[in-house]
């Protein structure tokens, strides 16, 4: 039980917040804006994780 309470008792990195943001943003754009950037929703979480890193 140990395992669990210091997991879920740690702060999240804030690599994980920026990362929802971005999941976010890119989930709020149209289908239209993805198509001009050249994403589709397969790419999310690769393009997320990139803009968290930044």
């Amino acid at each position: 039980m140990g395992f669990f309470t210091e997991m879920f008792a740690r702060p999240r990195p804030q690599e994980h917040l920026r990362y929802r943001a971005a999941l976010a943003l890119l989930h709020a754009m149209s289908n239209a804006d993805r198509a001009d950037i050249g994403i589709k929703p397969a790419d999310f979480p690769r393009v997320a994780r990139e803009m968290s890193i930044r």
